[in-house]
């Protein structure tokens, strides 16, 4: 279990990889982004993204099974309080093998509640070639290990 106190700036770790298919991409469009470059690889061809790709909603949530499988579901998670920023920078095609780096840019206990600490995370999405597809910078709120809360009371 990873509990806040596990998080200490600049430690990098890196989850993945997760292959992305054609039929993952069509599949998450045609139920929630349904543009002709994300469910039509013909029609996609003659857009700005020159081809089939996943949408920037389909990539957040590939970021978050990376995430979540990588060290979220083993931890003392509590939550976020929001995304501060994402962004897209490359197009997701199909067979893209994703690779999630994360880096601890700051932790801190929280104020009000002795029991929480915070840790603020740069995401970096990556496909197979290296170049970087995505990146998230938000916050996650943990649970303090409990000899951690015990000795600050």
């Amino acid at each position: 279990m990873l509990y806040f106190e596990d998080f200490a700036p600049g430690a990098v770790a890196t989850h993945g990889p997760l292959t992305v298919t054609a039929e993952d991409i069509i599949a998450f469009a045609e139920e929630f982004d349904p543009q002709p470059f994300h469910v039509d690889a013909r029609a996609a061809e003659n857009t700005l993204l020159e081809g089939l790709a996943a949408s920037g909603w389909h990539t957040c949530s590939l970021m978050m099974r990376l995430i979540a499988e990588g060290f979220l579901l083993s931890s003392a998670s509590m939550g976020s309080p929001g995304i501060e920023e994402v962004k897209w920078l490359k197009p997701v095609r199909p067979n893209d093998r994703l690779t999630l780096t994360r880096t601890v840019v700051e932790s801190r206990p929280s104020k009000s509640r002795p029991d929480m600490g915070l840790v603020k995370f740069a995401f970096v999405l990556t496909n197979q070639a290296g170049e970087r597809v995505a990146t998230m910078d938000n916050l996650i709120m943990f649970g303090r290990r409990p000899t951690a809360v015990i000795g600050a009371v």
